[in-house]
């Protein structure tokens, strides 16, 4: 009966490997039928994860965590709210102008484009494709209107009004709470890893934090200094939703090159309706963009965001439209963070697969460096 006690437990009859793609299924599973009362939650673990350094700055300076957490959470939420008092409202007034202003603007342009010729051009296009010529108006009266009919889709794709009230709500109290108990939570799920594994796994959630500290943290604070610097300078060269038009650019350049074409397109089209045939205005609009793009280039992005993340501009636009897609405003939440950790496992499991036998061959030496050789055996 001791014996049979004291022999050794069998296999488990699955892989190691399996028992993560099990995981990664059930994951998958679980947000995709709780997407909707996830994402306050994961925009909590967000604000708590951007925190916790300074937490823990605060408390190798002499605080207690408790009173780092509150003076972390009263000065984040009080600025939070202070932006939103100053500036919802400014945007809130150039967004109705310009919707009021819409039908002034498409009659300008096609005032503009019939004086270029426009007619001719466009009776020529409209007897190629065998139809009637639609006029100007008409056509961006369609295009407004399929505009419309998209941002309908996102919203009922997951960006709904019960989304925003748990972001609002529930995502302040639940930050604060992850926050005070960061560490003991990381040390709780670093108990469960496994034994044999987890050196490795603690190796590649380092190279995981690294990545999205370089990105997350430093990409929002360049979104922020480009969105003050495009506002200010559409704004003083008097172009019309100036303050808008660069808010947005300096906001959507979170995405790579996608807030560049769309600030750029909109300030122009704008300023071309404003100031046509004057060139001087759309030369500075020009050149405020230039120097943008010379300042996230050479000066913000090097210093704050650095230039080594592991994160291909390319690969993070697919995973913000496939995830937001997918998901909706809980997708877009997941999707950098997600990016991040397949750009790293990625990355692993290529260096694994160059150190295998089956690149090698029989008698095959390793291809990586000396240095990578050695930090892969250690």
């Amino acid at each position: 009966m001791i014996a049979e006690l004291m022999s050794p437990l069998p296999k488990p009859p699955f892989s190691t490997s399996l028992y993560w793609a099990l995981f990664a299924v059930f994951f998958l599973g679980v947000i995709w039928v709780l997407s909707s009362a996830l994402t306050p939650f994961v925009a909590a673990m967000a604000i708590a994860y951007l925190l916790d350094p300074l937490a823990d700055r605060l408390e190798r300076a002499g605080l207690s965590r408790v009173a780092a957490t509150a003076l972390i959470m009263v000065t984040f939420f009080s600025t939070v709210i202070l932006v939103l008092i100053i500036v919802v409202p400014i945007i809130e007034v150039q967004v109705i102008a310009f919707a009021q202003s819409v039908p002034a603007l498409l009659k300008n342009a096609e005032e503009a484009f019939i004086k270029m010729g426009g007619p001719k051009l466009q009776t020529i296009l409209a007897e190629q494709q065998g139809t009637k010529p639609a006029p100007v108006g008409d056509l961006a009266k369609s295009a407004l209107e399929w505009g419309g009919g998209v941002l309908r889709s996102l919203w009922s794709g997951g960006v709904a009004i019960v989304s925003f009230v748990g972001v609002f709500i529930i995502a302040p109290v639940v930050s604060c709470y992850l926050l005070l108990d960061w560490d003991r939570l990381v040390a709780r799920i670093d108990s469960w890893l496994p034994r044999d594994q987890a050196p490795m796994i603690r190796s590649l959630a380092k190279e995981i934090d690294r990545v999205l500290a370089a990105f997350v943290r430093g990409q929002l604070s360049v979104c922020m200094i480009q969105a003050v610097f495009y506002a200010t300078g559409l704004s003083l060269i008097g172009l019309q939703f100036g303050l808008l038009v660069g808010a947005m650019t300096g906001l959507l350049s979170f995405i790579p090159m996608v807030g560049s074409i769309i600030g750029i397109g909109s300030a122009f089209l704008i300023g071309a309706v404003q100031f046509w045939p004057d060139p001087v205005p759309l030369a500075m609009i020009g050149g405020v963009f230039l120097m943008g793009q010379v300042l996230e280039g050479y000066v913000l992005t090097p210093r704050i965001v650095g230039n080594s993340i592991g994160l291909h501009p390319v690969w993070l636009m697919f995973a913000l439209f496939a995830f937001g897609n997918l998901f909706g405003l809980l997708g877009l939440l997941l999707a950098v963070p997600v990016s991040a950790a397949l750009g790293v496992l990625m990355r692993f499991g290529l260096a694994r697969y160059l150190e295998s036998p089956m690149y090698l061959g029989k008698g095959g030496k390793s291809s990586l460096p000396e240095s990578e050789q050695i930090a892969q055996k250690s």
